[in-house]
């Protein structure tokens, strides 16, 4: 049996692939600014990280223009754009068997808190996690290593018997600043070579391999 008997999944690119959501609110969001997008895959950099340091980052934009930017994906994002997206096949039969196994499951996102539920309640997996934690809509608690701390904190969590899975260098890291394992899952956004060099405890390439190693 698995040692890790509380389980913290990253939402975007781990639980659900939300490519056609984000990509389409980041497009509205440049649009604002007067930048056309037509290669909304030259957008999937923005799946996973903070959207502020992202607009930032990846267009040189002002914490003022980036906080404006975020405004702006939200006009789409919070009416259309939550709903494209999709659960990766397996993640439905993973979570239940969890559960079932007794282990204590967490959402712990970038994303705001207040997206993640309606994303998960819309598609059935809201009932399977004891906590759903995310950022706050004025950006603050955006890093992934706040959001881990809050929810350790929030349900007096042991971290030895605790492990992060998610699909980001940031999800990794943010669990190191813990002090916490990790688990890397590369059927998300983030490449191999980005885990490996985050040095997670473990990478897995599947849901099925995922679910071998928390058994």
């Amino acid at each position: 049996m698995s040692a890790y008997q509380t389980i913290l999944f990253d939402l975007d690119g781990t639980l659900t692939d939300p490519k056609i959501g984000i990509t389409r609110s980041v497009a509205y969001a440049l649009a604002r600014f007067s930048i056309n997008v037509t290669d909304l895959d030259t957008l999937i950099p923005f799946i996973g990280p903070p959207l502020y340091e992202t607009f930032e980052g990846q267009y040189g934009f002002t914490p003022e223009q980036a906080r404006q930017a975020v405004a702006y994906y939200r006009e789409y994002f919070a009416e259309t754009g939550l709903y494209e997206n999709e659960v990766f096949p397996g993640i439905g039969k993973l979570l239940a068997d969890l559960k079932e196994d007794g282990k204590r499951l967490i959402v712990a996102t970038s994303k705001p808190t207040i997206f993640a539920k309606r994303i998960l309640e819309h598609f059935g997996l809201y009932h399977y996690f004891e906590l759903i934690v995310g950022s706050e809509l004025d950006g603050t608690r955006s890093s992934k290593a706040e959001v881990i701390a809050y929810a350790l904190t929030a349900l007096a969590l042991s971290k030895k018997d605790a492990v992060m899975i998610g699909d980001r260098k940031h999800d990794i890291l943010g669990a190191k600043l813990n002090d916490m394992p990790s688990i890397g899952v590369t059927f998300g956004y983030g490449s191999y070579e980005e885990l490996q060099a985050a040095q997670p405890t473990h990478i897995v390439a599947s849901v099925n391999e995922l679910a071998t190693l928390l058994k």
